[in-house]
């Protein structure tokens, strides 16, 4: 599987991408700029299009965070221009009802022919609260409680007609079935939902589940409802161990732990040589702000403030700060500080290090890499983020032919759908599958 994961002018760590001449000042708001990403990626046989999001930013959030499109809006505009390629966007549940998320996934998935996927997360930013009329953020409990009734609840309306439901036949003047129509009468814990929906299914049944939580409620968040799951990791042994917790989760859970697949997202860089590549890299990482990743550093503590304090002191006691926003990041960045006995300084200078891809060499060199982590189970495809156009070209127009001649990437589409291009089923209606009960019960009589 491959993702392209689109950041415009730039995100977490990518300071001073928009400096480049490929790149327009206004990328992460020019729909044009989008929709040329995504044919490039098509044209290469990428499965889908990854837009993330967040609906909370401070002056020193990263630049295309500041100002940037709503993900479906800008995905429903690349669907009527692309025909293969999956289109997948982060909307919240924390801060969206399930029947919106519902209806405006499902519009996006019969805009695109089957190609919507939808990327699950239970809102990080503890600021986004003030934007939504609340005192303060959901607390971790609240957050996933909500998060899994939200997906089961969009998922039940998704089923509200049965694939036949509209027979539109002219002749008998007949549009619709009535028995197909279906309300969902959901009470729950966080929400309270009549149905039906008011849109039909695609030819993908429905949109495909995307989740990206690392923490524990995330991990099982994901092998509960995930088809696939995004995640990072800095070494082979994280992506494995990962994967194979992900996978374990899943079989707990009377899965078929095969059909949860593991994306974790990577920027390779390629260049001639791996010298070059190798110093294109030095050149990446010491070329970043230290300033701007000191106020980054602060986004997984709820955007707390580290410039108040010594840089060469140890790392500050942060009490409970970062458990109602980022917290498994947020601890782990406490841990790592503590473990090590690291100043606040040599904190920021790892933030800016974590960066690194375990990618970077010639054409050549990547392709093996990425052949080694996928044989030793790490991962079932990655997100390759794209920045600079004619960087992403020399992954695409170098690495990809390597793959694709050692069988590890598609030549063409086996599908028109996402789920098609994944190997994952189209989900039976539920309420077809109920009709086919009694039926059965009958002829085993």
């Amino acid at each position: 599987m491959l993702g392209a994961v689109l950041y415009g002018v730039g995100g977490p760590g990518q300071h001073h991408t928009w400096l480049s001449p490929e790149i327009p000042g206004d990328a992460s708001v020019d729909i044009r700029w989008y929709i040329a990403r995504a044919q490039q990626a098509e044209a290469a046989k990428f499965d889908h299009l990854f837009i993330v999001d967040s609906q909370f930013i401070t002056p020193d959030s990263p630049n295309h965070y500041l100002n940037r499109l709503e993900p479906l809006t800008l995905l429903s505009a690349v669907a009527v221009h692309t025909t293969h390629i999956g289109l997948v966007g982060t909307l919240t549940t924390s801060y969206n009802d399930p029947f919106n998320l519902a209806r405006r996934l499902a519009s996006l998935d019969l805009i695109s022919g089957g190609r919507a996927g939808w990327n699950v997360v239970a809102t990080g930013d503890g600021g986004t609260a003030g934007n939504y009329g609340r005192a303060e953020h959901y607390d971790y409990a609240a957050r996933y409680g909500r998060a899994l009734e939200s997906v089961r609840v969009v998922q039940g309306l998704w089923d509200s007609y049965e694939d036949d439901a509209f027979p539109r036949d002219k002749e008998r003047g007949v549009f619709f079935d009535r028995t197909k129509q279906h309300p969902l009468n959901h009470v729950g814990e966080h929400f309270r939902v009549v149905g039906p929906l008011n849109i039909e299914r695609s030819p993908q049944g429905q949109p495909v589940i995307f989740q990206a939580g690392d923490s524990t409620e995330g991990r099982d968040l994901g092998a509960t409802v995930g088809d696939a799951i995004f995640t990072h990791a800095q070494t082979i042994e994280q992506a494995v161990a990962f994967r194979d917790d992900i996978r374990a989760r899943a079989a707990a859970l009377g899965r078929d732990p095969d059909l949860v697949l593991v994306v974790p997202g990577f920027t390779p860089i390629v260049a001639d040589t791996d010298e070059q590549a190798r110093a294109t890299e030095r050149e990446l990482v010491g070329g970043k702000s230290f300033e701007r990743a000191l106020k980054e550093l602060g986004r997984p503590f709820g955007w707390h403030d580290f410039s108040v304090y010594d840089l060469d002191a140890p790392f500050p006691d942060l009490g409970e700060a970062g458990d109602r926003s980022f917290r498994t990041q947020a601890e782990a960045i406490k841990r790592l500080a503590r473990t090590r006995n690291l100043t606040l300084r040599q904190v920021v200078e790892h933030s800016i290090d974590a960066h690194r891809s375990p990618f970077v060499g010639s054409a050549r060199t990547v392709a093996d890499e990425i052949q080694r982590w996928f044989e030793a189970g790490a991962f079932d495809g990655i997100n390759v983020g794209v920045g600079v156009p004619s960087e992403f070209a020399r992954f695409t127009d170098e690495v990809l032919p390597i793959l694709r001649e050692r069988g590890l990437a598609r030549t063409e589409y086996d599908s028109t759908t996402l789920r098609g291009n994944l190997g994952l089923p189209v989900p039976e209606n539920v309420h077809t599958a109920a009709r086919k009960v009694p039926v059965a019960a009958t002829a085993t009589k």
